[in-house]
């Protein structure tokens, strides 16, 4: 058994993007209930998140936009910078602490207290810009990770796989001529799916060209297609690249069930691409890895997925 790590605080249902928005508290809420009823709960260790401080955020994210998202909270705006990001007058806090929340799991990593984590935090992050919140997102958590990792802890290479059904253009424009951080994202095409970023032709820029590797897949794509592109295109670069320390954006919304996009992958697809990304970090990274929570709005979906890929990172599967 490995020693596998949930970063989890109740104070993240306190984000209330609005009662209409499918990134919920409910999200969580099902999670955390799933992981009770199963007993998943008494095997994991919980990390406590704390605020990550916004000088840490300065390092991807403009001083400016950062003030703005805090003043808006302050003065009670529901909506902050486009349509479908919701807030409340804690969701700058909160968001403050998703951040935190990655950053907590690589100090437990890096001090050995526990082998990899789930990071079970909202608002997600991988759309959010340097200087603008888009899709749910406010500050990009596994990006902001990734830096953590490299400037705290010195390690040289940080992989990230976005298996979310949405492109992640904010992970994406963060690290484009940053040859440190390797980029892959599955994604359903741009032409069919939000946010419309993601083509095969952007693969980086400058001392970063061919450190970002975009797999866009038609709509309708099922297991066999995300597994063969996995394992057959993004992997050999992944291992080529040999990160020191692994991450996923875990988003389960190309699940067949799920509301917001047109894929049709299996519970069974999730276990095993989380299965070829664990492999690559237990051989090259000494088993780092952190999976950050995306997207993903089916309630039974995202619990039976996030059981699933717990049970793999535990090795008890």
């Amino acid at each position: 058994m490995r020693r596998t790590g949930l970063v989890y605080d109740e104070q993240y249902l306190g984000h209330r993007p609005g009662e209409w928005h499918p990134e919920r508290p409910a999200r969580l809420e099902a999670i955390i209930q799933r992981l009770q009823d199963t007993g998943l709960m008494e095997e994991l260790t919980l990390i406590r998140p704390y605020q990550a401080p916004v000088s840490w955020v300065e390092k991807l994210h403009d001083p400016d936009y950062i003030k703005r998202f805090q003043t808006a909270c302050q003065k009670g705006y529901t909506i902050f910078g486009v349509p479908d990001c919701g807030i409340c007058p804690e969701s700058f806090d909160i968001a403050l602490l998703a951040v935190g929340g990655v950053f907590a799991a690589v100090d437990n990593i890096m001090s050995g207290t526990v082998d990899n984590a789930f990071c079970a935090v909202r608002p997600p992050g991988h759309h959010a810009e340097h200087n603008r919140a888009l899709g749910f997102c406010f500050f990009n958590n596994i990006a902001l990770g990734a830096v953590y990792i490299l400037e705290n802890y010195g390690l040289e290479r940080v992989a990230i796989v976005d298996w979310d059904v949405h492109h992640g253009n904010g992970t994406q424009h963060f690290f484009e001529s940053d040859p440190r951080v390797f980029y892959l994202s599955l994604h359903e095409d741009p032409d069919s799916c939000y946010p419309g970023t993601g083509r095969r032709q952007e693969e980086g820029s400058g001392r970063g060209k061919g450190f970002t590797l975009n797999i866009p897949l038609p709509g309708g794509s099922g297991d066999e297609d995300y597994l063969k592109a996995l394992e057959q295109e993004g992997l050999p670069r992944l291992r080529e690249f040999a990160p020191q320390f692994v991450l996923i954006s875990a988003g389960f919304d190309a699940h067949e069930d799920d509301p917001l996009a047109h894929q049709n992958l299996t519970r069974q697809a999730y276990k095993k691409m989380g299965a070829m990304v664990l492999q690559l970090a237990l051989d090259h990274a000494e088993g780092r890895l952190i999976s950050v929570l995306e997207g993903g709005y089916s309630l039974t979906v995202l619990a039976n997925c996030v059981e699933d890929h717990l049970r793999l990172l535990l090795g008890n599967d």
